[in-house]
């Protein structure tokens, strides 16, 4: 059964870090893209940071930009975002995602199964 599982969202100060986790079933992770996308309250999703089924890695928003990291373990079938020095902006749910393809995209309708999402948030 194709499923994507989110974890490891929460509350964070600012300037922690927060270590998410998508666990992906049904299929593997060398033959698919997975996309981490957020969305805050009242503005789209966004396309954050993306690995192809090859391993590459891409940010797709400078915002991010070594701040963030996508890594994945295949033999545990997921794929991880360690997000550090968060900011207020960083607030949101978010979500991974398969993508259609085996190469990445930041947009959300090249997606096809998505997770639940995991709220984080970072306040003080």
């Amino acid at each position: 059964q194709l499923q994507l599982v989110e974890s490891g969202g929460g509350l964070v100060q600012p300037g922690g870090s927060l270590r998410l986790s998508c666990n992906a079933s049904g299929f593997s992770l060398d033959s698919y893209a997975i996309g981490w996308f957020r969305q805050a309250p009242g503005k789209q999703r966004e396309g954050v940071s993306c690995m192809s089924s090859a391993g590459g890695r891409l940010n797709y928003l400078d915002s991010v930009e070594g701040r963030f990291t996508v890594s994945r373990d295949v033999a545990k079938n997921t794929v991880y975002l360690q997000m550090s020095n968060l900011k207020r902006e960083d607030t949101a749910v978010y979500y991974c995602a398969r993508g259609k393809g085996r190469w990445c995209t930041y947009r959300p309708v090249d997606f096809d199964s998505w997770g639940q999402g995991t709220q984080v948030t970072v306040s003080s």
